[in-house]
Formats: structure tokens, sequence, C-alpha cells
């Protein structure tokens, strides 16, 4: 479904003066291109992962280990999207080096 201002209203829900690189848990949220089923299939109330989602799945589980300074807490795959949190143990700038 493609973006129309006039009939979509979309608010942030960001607070606006919180800063997201500070230490703390964040739960994401990734949908797939257009919403589209590509990382499996709900049998049996079951998610049911193809090659595409365990790749979503490998990847994610792998950001603790490329991406010091966080922690990876419960997450799951779906057929379009990924909900997970992230711990973050240290503030971005102290992660990255930026300062």
């Amino acid at each position: 479904m493609a973006y129309h201002p006039d009939h979509h209203h979309r608010q942030s829900v960001r607070l606006r003066d919180y800063d997201y690189a500070a230490a703390g848990a964040y739960f994401v949220t990734i949908c797939a291109f257009e919403k589209a089923c590509r990382f499996g299939t709900v049998v049996s109330g079951e998610m049911q992962l193809n090659a595409v989602g365990e790749i979503v799945r490998d990847e994610w589980l792998r950001n603790a280990t490329v991406r010091p300074g966080i922690k990876l807490d419960a997450f799951v795959v779906m057929p379009n999207h990924l909900h997970g949190i992230i711990v973050i143990n240290e503030p971005v700038d102290t992660v990255i080096g930026s300062k």
C-alpha cells in the first residue's frame, strides 16, 4: 500500500527530547519491503521459517557479535516482519567511538 498524506495521518511515537542512543532496552519492529510475506508461514499456530526467514533470524542473532555494547533479548520472526528487544549497555557514541 502506497503512502498518501491525504489519507494517512501518521504521527511519530518517538519522545521529542529522548536520546535514543542512550543505554536502555528498545523494542524494535523491522518490516519486509511492502509488507510482503517473505520470511515463512504460520502453520498450526507456529512460525515455519523459510530460507529467507532463517537468514533474518541468523542476522538478528549476529547483531550481538558484530556490535559491541548491545545484548539481544526476546525476538520473533513473523511472515513479514521481526519484533525484537535490543539492550544497549553503553551509549552509542561510546560503542562506535565518535567522541
